[in-house]
C-alpha cells in the first residue's frame, strides 16, 4: 500500500533584526538607578567594589589610558620651573600662531596637557563619566566622537579668532595665548550621552547642558566658553546623524528579513491550495514517478 504523506512547512522565527550598534540601544535611567541602588544594598559590598571598579576600567581602556596620560603630563610639568612650564604649555597650545605653523602637532598635544595644578577633577571625570560613555559607545566610536569635538571646536574658534583679529575686534596678543586641555572633546562626548536615553530624560539632558554652557559663556564671554558651546553642538549633530542613520538601517533590515520569511509561513503560502502540498515528502517528493508525474491511483490499488 502506497503511503500518502503530507509535506508540512516548518516556520522558523526570524532572528532579531536589531543591529549591533549603540546608536539604536537606549536605556531607561530609572531602571539603571534602581539597579545601582539594588547593587549597593546587596550584602558583601566591600568585597564587590574592587572587582566592579576593575571591570569598569578594563571595559574602557581609552578613557583609563587618557586619565593616566594626564597624570604623567602633570607630573612632567611639576618637575619643571615656572618659565619652562609656560614655554611648554605655549608650544602645545592651539592658538592662532601655532595652528598656522604646526597645526597637527598642537591639535594632538594640546589634548594631553592641563594648565594649572593637579587635574584631579579631570582625571576623576574621565574614569567615571568618559569611561561610562566608552563602555556604551565602544572604544573606536568614543575616540571618534572625542576627536570630532576637540578638533572641530578648535577649528571653529581659531577661525573666529583669526577673523576677529583681522577686523581689529580683539587684540593681536590673543593669537599667542595658551590654550590646552580636554574640555572640548569632553563636552562633545557629554552631549552625545544624551542619546543614551530616550524621551524626557534626553530632552532634560540637552537642556541642562545648554543652560550650563550658556550661563558660563554669559558670565565669562571668552573663546574657551564659546568653544564648549561649539563642541556640544558638534556632539549633538554627530549623535543625531548617527542615530538617524542606524535606525534607518535597522528598519530596512527588519523589512528585508520580514520579506524573506513572509513566503515561508502559512501567511506566505497564498495562491497555493492545500492539495498542492499533498504527496510531497520531506525527503524530496518521494512517491512521484520517475518523470515527475503525480501518482493518482486510489489508495490500496495494487502497484506494478
Amino acid at each position: 500500500m502506497a503511503a500518502r504523506t503530507r509535506h508540512t512547512d516548518i516556520v522558523v522565527a526570524p532572528a532579531s533584526t536589531r543591529l549591533r550598534t549603540p546608536w539604536t540601544r537606549t536605556t531607561d535611567l530609572g531602571a539603571e538607578l534602581h539597579a545601582a541602588l539594588t547593587w549597593l544594598r546587596a550584602p558583601g559590598l566591600w568585597r564587590r567594589v574592587l572587582p566592579a571598579i576593575r571591570a569598569h576600567l578594563s571595559a574602557a581602556p581609552a578613557s583609563t589610558a587618557y586619565a593616566f596620560t594626564l597624570f604623567i603630563t602633570w607630573w612632567t610639568l611639576r618637575g619643571l620651573g615656572e618659565a619652562a612650564q609656560h614655554r611648554l604649555i605655549l608650544s602645545a597650545s592651539t592658538n592662532l600662531y601655532n595652528m598656522r605653523h604646526n597645526p597637527l602637532q598642537v591639535l594632538v598635544a594640546s589634548a594631553f596637557w592641563t594648565d594649572g595644578g593637579f587635574p584631579w577633577n579631570t582625571i576623576v571625570s574621565f574614569l567615571i563619566v568618559m569611561a561610562a560613555a566608552e563602555r556604551w559607545l565602544g572604544t573606536a566610536r568614543w575616540i571618534l566622537v572625542y576627536s570630532a569635538g576637540h578638533i572641530g571646536a578648535t577649528l571653529l574658534i581659531i577661525t573666529g579668532i583669526s577673523r576677529a583679529i583681522d577686523a581689529n575686534l580683539i587684540p593681536h596678543r590673543i593669537g599667542y595665548a595658551s590654550d590646552v586641555g580636554t574640555s572640548y572633546g569632553f563636552t562633545a562626548v557629554l552631549a552625545v550621552l544624551a542619546f543614551r536615553f530616550t524621551g524626557a530624560v534626553r530632552v532634560a539632558w540637552v537642556i541642562t547642558l545648554g543652560v550650563v554652557l550658556g550661563l558660563s559663556a554669559w558670565e565669562a564671554p571668552n573663546f574657551t566658553n564659546y568653544g564648549h558651546i561649539c563642541a556640544a553642538i558638534i556632539g549633538l549633530i554627530v549623535a543625531l546623524v548617527a542615530t538617524t542613520f542606524w535606525h534607518f538601517l535597522d528598519r530596512a533590515e527588519s523589512l528585508r528579513r520580514s520579506g524573506e520569511h513572509g513566503g515561508h509561513g502559512p501567511e506566505g503560502d497564498q495562491g497555493h491550495s492545500p492539495e498542492d502540498h499533498q504527496g510531497h515528502s520531506p525527503e524530496g517528493d518521494r512517491g512521484h514517478g520517475s518523470a515527475g508525474r503525480r501518482d493518482n491511483r486510489p489508495e490500496g490499488a495494487p502497484t506494478n
